[in-house]
């Protein structure tokens, strides 16, 4: 059996920066430190915070007040922000700087006067924190059918902006839907979507291809590392979303001689290395790298952290 481990997997900036920032947070102000739902979409990286004393909360009332609070990767609305003041909340925003910026873009929309049309998924943590930036003036949507029932007072001042852990393939197909409906609608000039989950969805595409069956390692509740596994299915290959190794069967690999494995942005290379041992172990599994772009990008502690930080501690 071959494994073509894919390049680029896992952690993307994004990821590390919250990564860094929880573990910096807990260093320096002990447990328990509270975080204002799940660090990252990810049961190993909650689980190991869990057990160094993070409380994930889901209501800023349970965090007493005066304590710390850490906002996680995929960003709060304002409302969360003026919650997390009147408690006198020491606030650290790890927020990831691209939904940072798809929040700008919402605020500057709806001080032009924009109807904006948000296109992502119901409930999940990034669509609330974004939504509530513009909550008047915004409307969700998920598909193409979706964007044939909105109706707006204005369709010369249409807006559009992305979730940015979409499926570049399907978002393509609603913006087109928009596009037809809305022909002078207006969109940021660069995509929301991030470059972590395009590059990750782009090495899927061309290496599944390869291969005779998928696994990608990342939790049920990851929207980038479900897409993976969607990619792969929808090109014909038996495609498998894990956790880590335990869920692993082993009628799976029969008769397979390539196996594609990859991991979402939020996955740790430890669950990624755990299922290589395990193939290897059992099937006697060789590894080719596959690598399909480099990534270099980095971005740094956040000022609401730095400035809590000693002198020279923060990099």
């Amino acid at each position: 059996m071959e494994i073509i481990l894919a390049n680029p997997r896992g952690f993307c900036a994004g990821v590390n920066m919250a990564i860094d920032c929880l573990e910096r947070a807990l260093e320096f102000f002990g447990p328990p430190l509270y975080v204002y739902h799940e660090i990252v979409h990810n049961k190993y990286v909650v689980e190991r915070f869990r057990m160094l004393g993070t409380v994930f909360v889901e209501s800023i009332d349970e965090v007493p007040e005066g304590k710390p609070l850490l906002y996680s990767a995929h960003g709060v609305s304002p409302q969360v922000r003026e919650q997390a003041r009147g408690r006198n909340l020491v606030a650290i925003d790890a927020t990831c700087p691209l939904v940072i910026k798809v929040h700008l873009e919402a605020i500057k929309y709806a001080r032009e006067g924009y109807t904006i049309v948000l296109i992502g998924h119901e409930g999940h943590d990034e669509v609330i924190g974004t939504m509530g930036e513009a909550p008047d003036r915004m409307i969700l949507v998920e598909t193409a059918d979706d964007v044939e029932r909105i109706e707006v007072a204005n369709p010369e001042k249409v807006a559009y902006l992305t979730q940015t852990t979409l499926s570049v393939d399907d978002a393509n197909i609603v913006i087109a839907a928009l596009r037809k409906k809305f022909p002078k609608i207006a969109n940021p000039p660069k995509d929301d979507i991030c470059y972590a989950t395009q590059n990750r969805q782009e090495a899927v595409r061309e290496l599944a291809a390869q291969a005779e069956l998928v696994l990608v390692l990342g939790s049920q509740n990851s929207s980038n590392s479900r897409r993976l596994a969607e990619i792969a299915k929808g090109m014909g290959k038996p495609s498998y979303l894990i956790d880590g190794v335990s869920e692993i069967r082993e009628e799976w690999f029969e008769g397979v001689e390539r196996v594609l494995i990859t991991a979402g942005a939020s996955a740790p290379e430890t669950v990624v290395q755990e299922c290589i041992d395990y193939l290897q172990r059992n099937f006697g599994a060789s590894i080719r790298q596959a690598t399909i772009r480099e990534e270099g990008v980095h971005f740094p502690i956040p000022k609401s952290l730095r400035e809590l930080l000693p002198a020279g501690s923060a990099r």
